[in-house]
């Protein structure tokens, strides 16, 4: 008697990384379902059908062509709606209100798990699937965790760090046991069109980099110029709209100080930038809300935890203890160079994720 194959649907967005996951998941003998998840907002923005990657127009054509070369049914499903609201939306706001967003996290929490996770149930099947560069795993006290990807130069478990529980048990990640060189490799035996197809880079929907004209062009807000100040208050120059500025830049302010400068505040309410020196930019805290536990229930007590404030941050050791219901606070070992509030400090327990929050700041 043959065991029901289980139905998964490949969430493909034209690269090589979600290719091979759907053929990886068809040899293991999984029912699969290629979906490509449409939610640009115009169609007719030509620089991102040039720009490719998981929102570009030219996505919907490789998937496709991928789906057929593996002999899997493939659809587009239209996210356009969710998309603005989780992603767009936020990130815009997030910007107006001086922080810096990562747009990916909330994609991935929201969009490419919790309305696409829904979507599928819907139709019948018991998992989803990425490409991404993570393993997911049930741990001894029976909680599902992300383990960092076994090559950690493309571990991509930091976006990802804010899934849910019963988006972890639902979800299929098969490429994160890989490298990207063996990926590749199994893509050119099976003659895969998209084996050399380069990495997506940058934030999809904002192709060429300007993310203050994006936010102007998405915002019904006035965005005025103001006062670049000192942390004492002493006003240095004239900024261009707080949406142009992140803590820790320091190319492009326009000030000739006799100093490397540094951005190393935003204050929205008074619309001014603050600027320091690069020791000005460095602390050994960092507050974090919107706290999501993933290998434990909750934290009980100080933890010694290695963690990461940005995705390309290498990572150093703190000590990590809540101080509010949904609040936690990080002691690093060493000063941490640029603490942004909206970025993500994501907390790894070895090689497993135990949690993450939103920043709000240094002590």
């Amino acid at each position: 008697m043959s065991v029901e194959k289980k139905k998964v649907v490949v969430g493909m967005s034209g690269g090589v990384d979600s290719s091979v996951a759907a053929y990886l998941l068809k040899e293991q003998g999984y029912e699969v379902i290629g979906v490509t998840m449409q939610i640009w907002q115009d169609t007719e923005r030509l620089v991102q059908e040039e720009n490719g990657g998981c929102c570009g127009l030219s996505a919907v054509d490789d998937a496709r062509r991928v789906a057929a070369d593996l002999n899997i049914p493939y659809y587009v499903m239209n996210f356009k709606n969710e998309f603005k609201e989780h992603v767009i939306d936020y990130f815009v706001e997030e910007y107006l209100h001086g922080k810096t967003p990562n747009p990916c996290i909330a994609c991935n929490r929201y969009v490419k798990w919790e309305s696409l996770l829904k979507r599928s149930m819907d139709i019948g099947a018991d998992y989803i699937a990425t490409g991404h560069y993570a393993r997911i795993e049930q741990l001894e006290n029976g909680r599902y965790s992300l383990r960092r990807s076994a090559t950690l130069a493309k571990d991509q478990t930091y976006a990802l760090y804010n899934l849910t529980q019963e988006q972890l048990k639902r979800t299929l990640m098969p490429v994160g046991a890989y490298s990207k060189d063996e990926i590749r490799k199994i893509a050119e035996n099976i003659d895969l069109k998209v084996a050399s197809k380069p990495d997506s880079q940058d934030i999809c929907f904002v192709p060429d980099g300007d993310y203050a004209a994006f936010i102007r062009e998405n915002s019904d807000k006035e965005i005025p110029e103001g006062n670049f100040v000192t942390a004492e208050g002493k006003i240095l120059g004239t900024h261009k709209g707080i949406t142009h500025y992140t803590v820790g830049q320091r190319k492009g302010l326009g000030l000739a100080l006799g100093y490397p400068a540094f951005v190393i505040e935003i204050r929205p309410e008074t619309n001014e930038v603050v600027i320091g020196t690069n020791e000005d930019s460095m602390t050994y805290y960092v507050r974090a809300n919107r706290i999501n536990f993933m290998s434990i229930e909750d934290l009980t007590e100080e933890k010694r935890v290695f963690a990461k404030i940005r995705y390309n941050h290498k990572g150093a050791w703190c000590t990590v203890k809540k101080t509010g219901e949904d609040e936690i606070l990080c002691t690093f070992e060493e000063k941490q160079r640029a603490v942004t509030p909206g970025q993500a400090v994501v907390l790894y327990d070895g090689e497993y994720v135990l949690g993450g929050g939103t920043i709000t700041g240094d002590e």
